[in-house]
């Protein structure tokens, strides 16, 4: 195929998953509920987290601070989905596209971090108690959670860069609903060498350095757990962290099953439907994780609800 000048590439076209038009009204219903519900959960997660005192705690400001970027996460990929189903349109602009991507990938490796951060917050609740105010402080909480996010964006902006210096073949079409950095990589004429080995070091340093952190702390957590005496003790201590330990399995299972099973067949339209797991409902079922196993949330809430609905009564 011949090389297009990126200067005059205008749109790529994102297939999405059916053409069939019967599927599209059913789709766009899903979808938007599916976007609606996790909005919501999470806004009610940071609003109990914000409005309750006895909720300003590392463990509840690393939470806030998930569920904000679990917004921003499906918020940049579902809506220009959503308008393409109403419109029966699938082109995405050449500077939205490159955008899209950018913040994919930016709130994806955000996700990965904070999770990560969490599981050592747990990690140092249950292993070091004595200690645990002095070491997760304010200071040390704020900078972790600024450090991934001044990581994050660089790397973003890195892979954003290297894309922006390719030169496309006039088949754009993106087998997938938004623009994935790897589709996008696909459809270059130009040399993608360097792309894919950035890809990939960045995967596996990011990506896998938090996954072995995860492990590691969590390999802590359960050697503590095993030296408790007393079974309530124990259950006292797994309590604490099975919340976030579901939401880390829901996350790190539904991502590599999409990668992996993508590998294997090679079926982009396979591995479009796959990653609406961790794209769209592992955002949608964490605030329901955090707050069908949490007193506190649920108390939080119910007094903000309450101390709302006797101000509007008065």
């Amino acid at each position: 195929m011949d090389p297009v000048n990126k200067t005059q590439i205008s749109k790529f076209y994102l297939v999405g998953f059916s053409e069939d038009p019967e599927l599209q009204p059913i789709l766009f219903g899903l979808f938007l509920s599916m976007y609606l519900i996790t909005v919501l959960g999470n806004l009610l997660i940071i609003l109990a987290t914000s409005s309750d005192s006895h909720l300003h705690t590392p463990m509840y400001f690393f939470l806030s601070n998930l569920s904000f970027v679990d917004i921003c996460f499906v918020s940049t990929t579902v809506p220009k989905m959503l308008v393409n189903m109403q419109t029966h349109r699938k082109d995405i602009t050449y500077s939205g596209c490159i955008t899209q991507m950018y913040f994919f990938l930016l709130f994806v490796g955000l996700d990965n971090f904070l999770l990560t951060v969490m599981a050592y917050d747990r990690f140092v609740a249950i292993c070091h108690p004595l200690q645990y105010t002095v070491i997760m402080n304010p200071r040390l909480c704020a900078l972790l959670v600024l450090v991934s996010w001044v990581i994050h964006v660089l790397h973003s902006l890195l892979e954003s860069l290297m894309v922006l210096s390719l030169s496309f073949c006039r088949h754009l079409e993106i087998p997938h609903f938004f623009c994935e950095l790897d589709q996008i990589i696909h459809l270059a004429c130009s040399k993608t060498f360097i792309n894919h080995v950035v890809m990939y070091f960045v995967a596996v340093v990011l990506g896998g350095g938090s996954f072995a952190g995860i492990l590691y702390s969590y390999s802590k957590i359960v050697s503590s757990i095993r030296a408790i005496s007393s079974t309530q003790g124990k259950y006292k201590a797994f309590s604490t962290c099975a919340s976030h330990l579901s939401v880390v399995s829901l996350f790190y299972c539904t991502c590599l099953g999409v990668y992996l099973s993508s590998a294997a067949t090679h079926n982009s339209h396979s591995s479009a439907i796959a990653s609406v797991m961790y794209t769209v409902v592992t955002p949608m079922l964490n605030p329901f994780i955090y707050s069908l196993r949490n007193k506190e949330i649920k108390r939080a809430l119910k007094r903000f609800f309450q101390g709302k609905l006797s101000i509007s009564l008065l």
